[in-house]
């Protein structure tokens, strides 16, 4: 069954269209990850679903409600984590917990048995009587996320819950998705990390508002019908420079260390890169097929 399902969903500010008929589906019970760059759409289209954006045309169902036309019983029914999640810096852990409860018309015969719950999810009952203000960034996401859940939604809208927080507190977040997934709660969650995105069950590539790619990672990835050349050489930026001025434009891409190198004709690419590079002095460490991972794929469908 569905939990998210939209037509041609459109928002306009003016001459801009932030989400361009957008159509998807989100199953229950499913991590649908919303993937793209800064502006792509990401933020506008989580409003939306999460009914405190109208559209300018198309229509959205979530929980089984219209966005519009039941957009009270579609916030019954969710919990919303925004970029910037709303904690009340000089309230405790457990005040603002509390406040959102509230806020939610949490009963309070359940609310205690249902904070206590949450707090040992999340790791946080040895921080309850902290100030929000003194949690660390991936304690204030973790927050973030109870306050989302202290109603017990059926759908789980997170707006780049991850961003700017450090690798460890991104698994341990993640490792709480993972358990709310097993719980069957839908969680629709956007994301500039394609590594994040590889954990999804279903992800989208969404860039200048249109969805450019729906389907699984492995399904996503079978859209690269061209080979990958991973370069490695002491000096990537040098070369980098090098190949895109004799190389196809889009076709030479950096990840750290590495180049890759995007071509239908991978053997007689790798000839002419260690020429290329011969010639202008620099090494050649070596230069090997691999398997193209979800930033190359985005990069592609990009260029």
């Amino acid at each position: 069954m569905e939990a998210i399902k939209t037509e041609a969903l459109t928002k306009s500010f003016g001459d801009l269209c932030a989400v361009d008929s957008l159509t998807l589906t989100v199953a229950e019970g499913e991590i649908f990850g919303l993937v793209g760059p800064d502006g792509a759409g990401k933020t506008t289209t989580m409003r939306l679903l999460a009914s405190i954006m109208v559209p300018t045309s198309g229509r959205a169902i979530v929980a089984g409600h219209h966005i519009v036309k039941e957009a009270e019983a579609v916030k019954e029914k969710i919990g919303y984590m925004s970029q910037k999640f709303g904690l009340y810096a000089d309230l405790t852990v457990m005040e603002n917990i509390n406040f959102y409860a509230d806020i939610y018309s949490v009963p309070t015969k359940d609310r205690k048995t249902r904070i206590d719950r949450l707090l040992t999810f999340s790791n946080l009952t040895a921080f309850k009587k902290r100030l929000a203000g003194n949690l660390s960034g991936g304690m204030k996401q973790k927050l973030g996320l109870v306050c989302a859940l202290i109603h017990t939604p059926e759908v789980l809208f997170l707006d780049e819950p991850t961003n700017g927080v450090d690798p460890v507190s991104r698994r341990d977040f993640w490792r709480i998705l993972y358990q709310l997934h097993r719980q069957k709660v839908t969680i629709f969650v956007s994301t500039a990390y394609l590594d994040e995105a590889e954990r999804c069950n279903r992800l989208g590539f969404i860039h200048q508002g249109k969805l450019l790619a729906c389907g699984s990672p492995h399904e996503v990835k079978k859209l690269m019908t061209k080979a990958i050349l991973e370069v490695r050489t002491l000096k990537p930026r040098q070369a980098a420079i090098l190949l895109r001025e004799h190389l196809e434009t889009g076709s030479v891409n950096l990840f750290g260390d590495r180049l890759h190198l995007i071509t239908g004709e991978p053997e007689k690419t790798t000839k002419k890169v260690k020429v290329l590079m011969t010639e202008a002095g620099l090494d050649v460490s070596s230069i090997r097929l691999i398997k193209p991972t979800l930033e190359d794929v985005f990069v592609s469908v990009l260029t």
